[in-house]
């Protein structure tokens, strides 16, 4: 199994199973939302002891606005 390191956007820095390491595009639940990532590099680590085998992820667009504040209330 793979992992995609998420970069930018609101999951910057997360990382997640990547069940399919030809994937070039994630397309994540978010809130209300849908959030899209897209690889950006190949694959690293791919050989034996070297770790898990990995992608970076980049931050294209969220299929519906986020908004932080969805009552309206300002703090």
């Amino acid at each position: 199994m793979a992992i995609a390191r998420l970069h930018g956007g609101p999951l910057d820095g997360q990382v997640l199973p990547l069940d399919d390491e030809t994937q070039d595009s994630l397309i994540l639940p978010y809130s209300e939302t849908q959030l899209v990532y897209e690889r950006g590099g190949a694959l690293e680590n791919t050989g034996e002891g070297d770790g898990p085998t990995s992608s970076d992820f980049h931050y294209v667009e969220a299929e519906d606005d986020i908004n932080p504040d969805p009552d309206g209330r300002d703090e």
